[in-house]
């Protein structure tokens, strides 16, 4: 294994893997990446693969495809890496006076290639490319996550993120959604990681077995199967991830790996709310707001509410998270108290997304009979405010759009000498 190279100040942070055995192609791609992050290596037959991809989260797989390597083993990688980590970019490497390796990697269906006989620049060109049309592709077709954050318990974030998910199935469900943004994913997530726990299971009146650190320690096993069987499901079809009842289990699993979870359910759900309410560890939900598409930040208009997201939003900045991904919204809001929502929008610096009446007594009487507020009084003004937040969610869903992203010119002038062979001459 190379030693990362993130000390040096002009090295990029992100982590590459690279399937080869051989010292001096290792050297190449090292150097060449070097700028972007580091790389680390792996055996061809590597079968700890998986370990390494959940422990590193890398940006993108390198597989060596020369001939000396055994091409055949290289394409068995490939196929088992599109099989487990099917939004994982993997590049061929190889070199284009040979041939075989490149015939190899076109029939593997690696989704670009890097010549080792072209200047290392160039394969940073190709695999920014790549990122970029990846990214683009994700943005619009990976199903999207809000997080929903509350400095600590008694804000109103599970019951918020309870109705909102049921609001944007209702949405979702009813909805115009193209089939193009509903396959293969279907339906909404409400990953009911607040504090006091599992409170989102007792206000949907549902039971779970199986926890969001049973997700983690299955993640590479996740396909729709297993999530249809395992997560507890809501009458309208809303799937729950909780806490564990014994919350010491929470210490088994690492924040990179609660995140890789996160992420990985984006591929099974059209949307998830998470709910991150009181949560205490600060680490945690600076790394999921990084990987969210929204991050909203719950207040009421309390005094120790104001003081207390003023202090987990320092703590969230001081970890690297950027205001500009944030946006209040402000629950419980009482007219009569002489607090305005723009106002606590100005103290926290935040923008105001939403106010949501202070409906206590309505909710309360819906929770003790085992039902939720926005099913059983859509028109009382806070599910009417809960049904605005879902269909501006559901707007966003069903306006993205993607493309599979198609390979770099030079890879399509490359692999055209092997797929179109009258055209060769033609190629230059």
């Amino acid at each position: 294994m190379n030693a990362p190279r993130d000390s040096l100040p002009e090295t990029g942070t992100e982590t590459y893997l690279f399937a080869s055995n051989d010292g001096a192609r290792i050297t190449w791609l090292t150097d060449a990446l070097s700028r972007l992050g580091s790389v680390v290596t792996l055996s061809l037959d590597a079968k700890s693969i998986d370990e390494r991809i959940t422990l590193l989260g890398p940006a993108a797989v390198f597989i060596d495809f020369s001939p000396d390597q055994g091409t055949e083993a290289a394409g068995q990688l490939h196929q088992r890496l599109k099989r487990d980590w099917s939004t994982l970019p993997v590049l061929a490497t190889g070199n284009s006076v040979e041939p075989a390796g490149m015939l190899a990697a076109l029939r593997a269906g690696v989704d670009d290639f890097i010549d080792m006989a072209a200047p290392p620049a160039d394969a940073v060109h190709t695999l920014q490319a790549l990122l970029d049309r990846r990214g683009n592709l994700q943005t619009g077709t990976r199903g999207k996550t809000l997080a929903l954050l509350g400095a600590r318990a008694g804000l109103g974030v599970t019951t918020l993120a309870s109705n909102l998910a049921l609001a944007l199935s209702d949405q979702l469900e009813h909805g115009q959604a193209t089939p193009q943004a509903r396959n293969p994913r279907h339906g909404v997530a409400l990953l009911d990681l607040g504090l006091p726990a599992r409170d989102g299971l007792l206000y949907l009146d549902t039971q779970s077995g199986f926890s969001f650190v049973d997700g983690v320690r299955n993640l590479r096993r996740l396909d729709q199967t297993l999530l249809h069987t395992a997560l507890a499901h809501h009458a309208s079809g809303v799937a729950v991830l909780p806490l564990p009842a014994n919350l010491a289990q929470i210490r088994e699993i690492s924040h990179a790996d609660s995140v890789a979870l996160i992420k990985r359910l984006g591929d099974f759900f059209d949307f998830q709310i998470a709910d991150l309410g009181g949560f205490s560890t600060i680490d945690f939900v600076a790394q999921t707001v990084r990987e969210t598409h929204r991050a909203w930040v719950v207040c009421d208009q309390s005094i120790g509410g104001i003081v207390s997201t003023a202090s987990m939003l320092k703590e969230l900045y001081t970890r690297g998270v950027e205001a500009e991904r944030l946006a209040l919204v402000v629950n419980k809001f009482d007219s009569h108290v002489n607090l305005a929502a723009k106002d606590i929008a100005d103290r926290l610096e935040l923008p105001l997304h939403h106010v949501l009446p202070a409906r206590s007594a309505q909710l309360m009487s819906a929770a003790s009979r085992g039902e939720m507020l926005v099913r059983t009084a859509r028109g009382d003004p806070y599910s009417q405010a809960v049904a605005g937040l879902a269909r501006g969610l559901h707007q966003e869903l069903t306006a993205a759009t993607g493309q599979a992203p198609a390979k770099s010119p030079l890879w399509g002038a490359l692999t055209s000498r092997f797929s179109s062979p009258r055209k060769r001459s033609s190629q230059g």
